[in-house]
């Protein structure tokens, strides 16, 4: 690492390891495993979720308690179909060219794509060695994020985050080459060999002035998605949708909703939405990012998330749902990690 980039990281906490980042606060997290008694306290918060959605979790679990209409329409792909099978289901569902990709079991936006054409299809089937959705590429023009949380015996409860999303892209400038303006891009400076390899090549290509190349679809933050607060739209409506999501869905108590909509407003008003995800337990309230906060305000917010988790999950156990035993949470966890470490590769390997 350079010494530009030396100081970038020690000035800029959010693109820390998130070891460097999560151990100052980890006798926290260990002291509400110690009052539970289990390494695996957290499992009771979304108890229809598996392993209360800290990891592993599928989306498709996620959607069938979710209302119909609320997400978009999606097929659920193995990797033993064959073509025929995938096209004869695309008809079926009436989703169309370009469509969404993504792994049923996923995180990070690793292996998210738009499926363009029959051939884009090809490449991603031929390279997912796992199940995947096929889902209609959501044309509305903003992604937001609202961390929701309730606690279970109360009718009402908290936004405590609402974020814009913006994606990780470059602009032309008629000289410059694709490649020159990644390297120019501050946002990609610790990903120079990811974006070599998914756009290598395009990497010659000159941008004419102001077209925009995407540079990724995924607008996770740890994909480059950049974050921006809409806490001064938080409001009654805005907990109104969600505090009648939480409900429909029974038992989704604590987690980050991606959504993308036509508006604010819309949002508000519970119409042209369509929910992406629903991260559980393991989604960080990515409210602490950026927006000029300190570490030291992060950490608060992050503290004061898991109080929160903890006491959901505690009534949630006392009220008849089980925290998950030690042996079944570790399997998971490792076929989980297993998981990651599996897409995450891929991601970086795959050009399309």
């Amino acid at each position: 690492m350079n010494l530009k980039n030396f100081f970038y990281k020690l000035t800029h906490w959010e693109s820390w390891h998130y070891l460097a980042k999560y151990i100052p606060i980890m006798p926290v997290w260990a002291y509400y495993c110690l009052r539970a008694r289990s390494l695996w306290f957290f499992t009771p918060s979304n108890p229809t979720i598996s392993f209360g959605g800290m990891e592993g979790e599928t989306k498709s679990e996620m959607y069938q308690q979710l209302p119909p209409g609320s997400y978009p329409e999606s097929i659920y792909i193995k990797p033993s179909f064959s073509l025929a099978e995938i096209e004869s289901l695309l008809l079926q569902s009436g989703i169309h060219y370009p469509f969404a990709a993504k792994p049923d079991a996923g995180m990070m936006g690793f292996m998210f794509r738009s499926i363009h054409n029959v051939d884009e299809l090809k490449v991603y089937h031929k390279t997912m060695p796992v199940t995947y959705i096929i889902q209609t590429l959501v044309a509305y023009p903003l992604e937001v994020s609202v961390f929701y949380y309730r606690l279970p015996n109360q009718q009402k409860g908290t936004i405590s985050g609402f974020l814009k999303k913006e994606f990780l892209q470059v602009t032309g400038d008629g000289v410059s080459t694709l490649l020159e303006l990644i390297v120019a891009y501050d946002r990609v400076r610790f990903r120079l060999d990811e974006m070599k390899a998914k756009h290598a090549d395009k990497l010659g290509d000159v941008l004419a002035v102001g077209a925009i190349y995407f540079l990724s679809y995924a607008l996770n933050l740890s994909r480059g998605g950049k974050l921006i607060s809409l806490a001064h739209e938080i409001d009654e409506k805005l907990l109104k949708v969600f505090d009648g999501l939480s409900h429909y869905a029974k038992h989704f108590y604590y987690g980050r909703y991606d959504i993308k909509c036509a508006s604010i407003d819309d949002l508000k008003n519970g119409k042209n939405f369509y929910i992406l995800e629903y991260n559980g337990c393991g989604a960080e309230p990515h409210h602490a990012y950026g927006n000029g906060k300190s570490l030291w305000q992060a950490y608060r917010i992050f503290t004061h998330h898991w109080k929160m988790l903890f006491q959901i999950s505690q009534y949630n156990h006392r009220h008849g749902f089980p925290r998950w035993g030690f042996k079944k949470g570790w399997d998971y966890l490792k076929q989980g990690k297993a998981n990651y470490r599996l897409i995450k590769k891929l991601d970086a390997e795959t050009q399309l």
